[in-house]
């Protein structure tokens, strides 16, 4: 895994010195190796995690013998070896064995093409000189981030926005839409990013940039996949047989490999799969050390045990938890309030310091399997469309607690007849009853006003074509909640330790197979998962295939309580503190009183906007 960056301008001078100080701002994506190349109004640089050709062959920037095609490229493709061989058979001769070498010669005889045929995860920079043509490509579901300013002229790009921010011509200035959006789901969402005029490429899209101008174009649309036809049995060993080969391709490396074994469906699965594949396979659980409700130790212990793994328990130490906060805010570039980027990051260490360069990890499964209450939920939308008002009415009436808060807020969701905003609804913590702008002083409420927070999820619902709601939500979580959060948090945390995560339940494979299967082989009556429970049976435990679903608990509401009071506090009501000029210090000084009473659980809230004014106060953005 590596780190890209580069820009495109036809009149740069001092090019080497910026190109220089956008790459130094990826050390961390890549230790091992750096590069930049320089072509007319190209500039190319890398940083470099060696995982496939550890040897000088793999060198980045990287290109074809004859100099017509140079690239900066990060990610895995775990098909190169078959596309190697079938170019090989076309005429295509290789100085090394990478994967970026075949990508290179993919292109040079199939053009964007290639593109489609590619497994894997990636996000890379491709120049033609003799077009003038730069194209920017990120992975079909979005596993490797992509960021991009242009002003029409020049292009900067970069794997992380601290890289484009090196850059002299891309401004520094708050981009309110993303802040309205974040004040609701705990990030910036699609192509929109907390900076004015930084996007993001969207997933299975690429983008080219030359005398056209700029121009994006989708190469991959998961919509386009039709079923697999048979029974639920056929299905589910369809299912289990591409996961294996899934699991397979996701272990190929010059480096050791690990798994992280959490106890779960998902990563219990893979562990199984991957110790069919790999003598002496090194498995992960972790657990804090103190402060959460679940420990799942046991459950993965008995099965590392049953696998004989070379098991391993790390303990998620926090000590300042604070200090480990500013970092990840740093490590995002924007705010980000899924705080199991704090595990991540803590485990990857510890994996780091044992020499680990390569984890296996379960993310996905439970967007392309159903593995949601919301989808039970919406297996029966019209029964809660019917029941949701009587029974706000009814609670209404009970005493003022937390929970009774969270049911009138899941009520207001199911009972929502708009279906766009009923999944909006139905993602977020927060609820239009009580905005959560209601913080904010009127300023800057009248800053995020003119936004929608939901667009997101308006622009899905209007894509996507009539049908199950249940579908319909997993099109949507794989298009938005997949890319935009769980898999910034995969990256943003383990690459600041060098950690490559790969997420073998992404493979292009196994998804174009399994995510067009109907939601009615997937969600039976109150069971998730249905599908891949069935394709695992015999395989995977029963204990773990029937227990209830954990992840790793952030107890970040106690925290918030306790050892993070005093510091909120500071972030958000001292002057200079970070937000002390945008929030209504009454309102705010109310939300922290009544959390920290257990009246009422603003954890969310609260964690949110200490992540946004730490990332205020470290960046300090243009308002």
């Amino acid at each position: 895994m590596c780190g890209i960056c580069g820009f495109f301008d036809p009149d740069a001078s001092g090019g080497a010195r910026v190109l220089e100080a956008m790459v130094a701002t990826l050390a961390h994506r890549g230790p091992d190796d750096r590069g930049t190349e320089f072509d007319g109004p190209a500039h190319l640089g890398h940083t470099r995690l060696s995982i496939i050709d550890l040897s000088a062959a793999g060198h980045q920037p990287m290109s074809l013998p004859d100099g017509s095609l140079r690239l900066s490229y990060n990610g895995e493709i775990y098909n190169f070896q078959e596309l190697r061989a079938e170019l090989e058979a076309l005429g295509h001769a290789f100085r090394g064995h990478s994967d970026t070498e075949v990508v290179l010669h993919a292109f040079a005889e199939w053009g964007e093409d290639c593109f489609a045929r590619l497994n894997g995860m990636f996000a890379m920079a491709l120049y033609e000189p003799a077009t003038r043509v730069l194209r920017l490509v990120r992975d079909p579901l979005g596993i490797k981030p992509l960021h991009y300013w242009t002003d029409g002229t020049r292009l900067v790009f970069g794997s992380e926005i601290k890289a484009l921010l090196a850059h002299p011509a891309v401004p520094n200035r708050l981009h309110p839409p993303a802040l309205h959006e974040y004040l609701y789901f705990g990030n910036a969402m699609q192509e929109e990013t907390f900076f004015e005029g930084i996007h993001r490429v969207m997933p299975g899209t690429l983008v080219r940039f030359g005398p056209g101008g700029l121009e994006p174009k989708r190469y991959w649309d998961l919509a386009s996949f039709a079923p697999p036809e048979g029974d639920v049995d056929a299905l589910a060993h369809g299912v289990r047989e591409r996961l294996d080969a899934a699991v397979r391709r996701h272990l190929v490396a010059d480096v050791p490999v690990g798994v992280f074994l959490s106890g779960g469906v998902d990563s219990s699965a893979i562990a199984t799969l991957a110790s069919r594949h790999v003598d002496g396979l090194r498995t992960y659980t972790a657990a804090f050390e103190q402060g959460a409700d679940v420990d799942e130790r046991p459950r993965a212990r008995r099965l590392a045990e049953s696998l004989g793994t070379d098991h391993r328990e790390l303990f998620v130490r926090t000590g300042n938890v604070l200090s480990v906060i500013e970092t990840l805010v740093r490590a995002h570039d924007e705010p980000f309030a899924d705080a199991a980027n704090i595990p991540l990051y803590l485990l990857c260490g510890a994996l780091r310091d044992e020499g680990i360069k390569v984890v296996l990890q379960g993310d996905g499964g439970d967007e392309i399997f159903a593995g949601y209450r919301r989808y039970n939920v919406l297996a029966h939308a019209g029964l809660w469309r019917a029941v949701a008002p009587l029974a706000r009415r009814v609670l209404a009436l009970a005493p003022e607690r937390p929970q009774v808060h969270r049911l009138l807020r899941f009520l207001r969701a199911a009972g929502e007849r708009d279906p766009a905003l009923r999944m909006a609804y139905l993602l977020t913590l927060e609820s239009p009853d009580l905005p959560p702008t209601r913080v904010f002083t009127e300023e800057a409420r009248a800053l995020l006003r003119p936004s929608d927070p939901f667009r997101a999820y308006r622009r899905a619902d209007a894509e996507l074509p009539p049908g199950d709601p249940v579908d319909r939500m997993l099109a949507t979580d794989c298009r938005i909640l997949l890319p935009d959060t769980f898999l910034t948090k995969v990256d943003r945390p383990t690459m600041a330790q060098s950690v490559e995560v790969r997420v073998p339940f992404l493979d292009r494979e196994l998804v174009e197979y399994a995510a067009p299967i109907p939601a009615r082989h997937k969600v039976r009556r109150l069971e998730k998962k249905y599908l891949l429970r069935r394709a695992l049976r015999g395989l995977v435990p029963d204990e773990i295939l029937d227990g209830q679903k954990h992840g790793l608990d952030v107890p970040y509401e106690r925290w918030l309580r306790g050892d993070l009071r005093e510091p909120l506090r500071e972030v958000l009501l001292e002057p200079g503190g970070g937000l002390g000029d945008l929030l209504d210090r009454a309102a705010a000084e109310k939300t922290i009183a009544e959390h920290a009473a257990g009246e009422r659980d603003h954890g969310f809230l609260l964690y949110k906007l200490l992540n946004l004014g730490l990332w205020q106060r470290a960046y300090r953005p243009t308002i």
